[in-house]
């Protein structure tokens, strides 16, 4: 089919299932804007669904890292295990806070960190590991909480990218005791920003709660600490409650979209789908794959130009952390970096129809060399 003759098709976009306007609209003429009822409603939801008692809102999925990396106290010489391949908003903030991230190679099927990697680079002064749940998957949580357990190491789980996943029937974020989720406008679900911090610890709950409000408590203008303005608005958790009533519907239109890619892509030579162990129920953030040099040698890059004069949008994996300058001291991580130059992903949200995934695998094989 000529593409002229298609309508182009996003990487991602947000899709709205009918109450969002209408408790927009309740959020607004109750004259909370800012904090207000959405707000402790959200963080109730949010806390059941993931199984944990605390819940603690904030302005996006980085800055609950953020948050969490306050509550533990974090200090400056600290090193943070983070996997070199994923969203590297756990380094970031890591290097914010004077700490030194350290970084772990991931397993090249699954594109997680596992506990043999994490292992590898274990110091006397690690105080914390980051796992990353990347693109919807879990990583190997019996193994390394295991691995964390005998070393006194607390373990911090984003799970930005794998929001309604879960392990061995836990959903992600919440197997380590300590997750965070973000609500950006092309996850999950969103609230266009936002994010979530969900624990089981009610003393470290407490103590997120007033770093995320400039330290302040019951008593108003009173710092406890030196707190930041983390805070979600109720705008934005009106969204997030919307979003949350009709989890069901987008859970199935996901896993239909990862059904459909996967019978569609699968014997086509040159393409590795991400492989999900049998303890993980994935719900994909966006369908990943690696393009095979051999089968792609324009590379991953000039596909992604290709694809696009198709009228799809794509995007390339996440750099390595041993590729990006500003990490001087990573050492190189052969399998991140060949995730990093060969890994796509391909457009993926729920109202994607079974005839655009078609279409796009379909152009996506006939790019093979």
């Amino acid at each position: 089919m000529n593409s002229k003759n298609k309508s182009p098709i996003p990487w991602a976009q947000p899709d709205f299932w009918g109450l969002e306007e209408q408790f927009l609209v309740e959020a607004l003429h109750s004259t909370w804007i800012s904090g207000g009822a959405f707000v402790g409603r959200f963080e109730r939801d949010v806390a059941a669904f993931s199984g944990l008692p605390f819940a603690i809102s904030a302005s996006n999925g980085t800055t609950a890292i953020h948050l969490a990396y306050l509550g533990l106290g974090l200090r400056p010489g600290d090193e943070v295990i983070v996997p070199g391949f994923c969203y590297l908003a756990a380094a970031n903030i890591t290097l914010q806070m004077g700490a030194k991230p350290v970084f772990a190679e991931v397993d090249p099927d699954t594109f997680c960190v596992t506990a043999g990697a994490i292992e590898a680079v274990l110091t006397r002064r690690t105080r914390l590991v980051v796992v990353v749940h990347t693109y919807g998957n879990v990583c190997e949580m019996g193994e390394i909480m295991s691995l964390a357990r005998s070393k006194g190491v607390p373990v911090l789980e984003d799970a930005a990218e794998s929001f309604a996943s879960t392990y061995m029937g836990r959903q992600s974020g919440a197997i380590s005791g300590l997750g965070t989720y973000s609500f950006q406008a092309t996850k999950t679900i969103t609230t266009g920003e936002g994010g979530m911090v969900v624990t089981d610890d009610d003393a470290l709950a407490k103590k997120l709660a007033l770093y995320r409000s400039h330290g302040v408590s019951g008593r108003r203008y009173w710092h406890e600490l030196p707190g930041h303005n983390f805070r979600l608005t109720n705008l934005q958790a009106a969204l997030g409650c919307a979003q949350l009533e009709r989890l069901d519907s987008i859970v199935r239109e996901r896993k239909r979209i990862h059904r459909t890619y996967t019978a569609a892509l699968k014997g086509i030579a040159g393409i590795r789908l991400q492989v999900f162990r049998s303890e993980v129920d994935p719900v994909l953030w966006t369908l990943a794959l690696e393009l095979d040099p051999a089968a792609y040698p324009q590379g991953r890059d000039r596909v992604i130009e290709q694809l696009a004069v198709e009228g799809i949008e794509t995007r390339n994996g996440f750099y390595a952390a041993s590729q990006l300058s500003i990490y001087p001291d990573c050492v190189s991580l052969p399998n991140c970096e060949r995730l990093a130059n060969n890994v796509i992903s391909l457009p993926t949200f729920p109202s994607l129809s079974d005839q655009q995934i078609d279409y796009v695998c379909s152009r996506l094989a006939a790019l093979r060399a």
